[in-house]
């Protein structure tokens, strides 16, 4: 099960996750009198990780309910992200959340998610 601060958010169903590479900054500038330009080099960067998955519920009004939950995540603050490898993730910051395709299942609603997450350097 993944987990967002500890809370399972997503149900037990299945979930990817895939994460980004961390990337570097560098400003450029040219200078007069000389041929070519000066790079200097800011470090390392966040990286993006995306997870994506089924969320279940048993009604519309429960799914909205879950991703309202989830969406409140989008705070602005940084939390943990545990993948159901017991992959940890910290210093993540939650972009965006969005849920596609719902449909009617046996037994509820079904959505496809994605969830964006950045994990920030410190």
């Amino acid at each position: 099960m993944i987990n967002l601060d500890g809370i399972n958010l997503f149900g037990e169903g299945e979930s990817q996750i895939e994460v980004g590479s961390f990337g570097r900054e560098s400003i450029e500038r040219s200078a007069a009198g000389l041929d070519g330009v000066i790079s200097i080099d800011l470090g390392e960067r966040g990286r993006k990780i995306r997870q994506k998955g089924e969320i279940r519920a048993r009604s519309k009004a429960d799914l909205d309910s879950k991703v309202g939950a989830i969406s409140a995540f989008i705070d602005g603050d940084t939390h943990t992200l545990v993948g159901s490898q017991g992959e940890r993730f910290e210093n993540i910051r939650v972009d965006s959340v969005s849920v596609k395709n719902e449909r009617e299942s046996g037994s509820g609603v079904v959505g496809d998610y994605e969830v964006v997450y950045t994990q920030l350097m410190v």
